[in-house]
């Protein structure tokens, strides 16, 4: 165990993979668990561990990471999502690091299961995320319904792996491809972006061959080819949608007033 870390997992019905999650941190000296008001049996799985259970209404990661990080006594943090498992090597990597640490955090790629095997091109391996850091030299970096962590500090790269599984099924990844271009599109709306049908389709077309040839995701047999249909969707839906945004706000401003 290292006192000088402590685990940092924010949930949402998560027991699919919680367990394994939780265990896979057990040599920080810490498990904070912060929740949005699961209904699962997620608070008896951290529970199990020993993690400090907080429930916090969701109101975004900046805001939750905020509230997780006010609980941390710790000078460093890992940080997980609730789908992730650290592999005993990269264990072992952050453990020998953190021995005499220097800079402001540490890179761990992080592999992703899809469909029927783990991903190694597509451009999601080796999918370097930076969540081993120093909590005062950190802040949390939003980009429409992603975030990621960046440091004012130096960064160094880790062996071993974060073994992600983010999807349950195809119908999972459909519905938060749903949920996620249409942040994405209200975001880039809202910074004054425009679009349409051709514009969309390039940017479909464009993930796609990008993925496909470019990433080598045909390497990934039907996973790969999966994928990059999946990805051309979602670039297409996310500008798509943008174009629709901005029709809807010029068929406001150009209806006539009522008197």
């Amino acid at each position: 165990m290292n006192d000088s870390i402590t685990g940092v997992v924010l949930t949402l019905n998560g027991e699919r993979h919680l367990d394994k999650c939780l265990q896979s941190l057990n040599f920080c000296s810490k498990i904070i668990v912060v929740d949005s008001q699961s209904t699962d049996s997620t608070p008896e799985i951290a529970k199990k561990h020993n993690a400090e259970f907080l429930v916090n209404p969701w109101q975004g990661p900046a805001t939750q990471f905020e509230f997780a990080f006010k609980h941390v006594t710790t000078p460093w943090v890992i940080s997980l999502d609730q789908d992730e498992i650290i592999s005993i090597e990269l264990q072992k990597s952050i453990m020998d690091a953190l021995k005499n640490p220097s800079g402001g955090g540490f890179l761990c790629p992080r592999i992703s299961f899809y469909f029927d095997r783990f991903i190694y091109h597509c451009g999601w391996y080796p999918d370097y995320l930076l969540r081993v850091f120093r909590l005062d030299q950190m802040r949390v970096h939003i980009s429409g319904p992603h975030y990621g962590f960046r440091t004012t500090g130096t960064v160094q790269k880790l062996s071993g792996n974060i073994i992600h599984y983010p999807y349950k099924d195809i119908g999972e990844h459909i519905a938060k491809i749903n949920s996620y271009t249409q942040i994405g599109a209200q975001d880039l709306f809202e910074k004054g972006q425009s679009s349409g049908v051709i514009k969309a389709f390039s940017h479909g077309i464009g993930r796609f061959i990008k993925i496909y040839f470019l990433k080598k995701g045909f390497l990934d047999g039907k996973a790969g080819f999966i994928l990059a249909i999946n990805s051309f969707f979602y670039a297409f839906n996310k500008y798509i949608r943008l174009y629709e945004l901005n029709l809807t706000d010029k068929n406001k401003l150009s209806s006539p007033k009522s008197t």
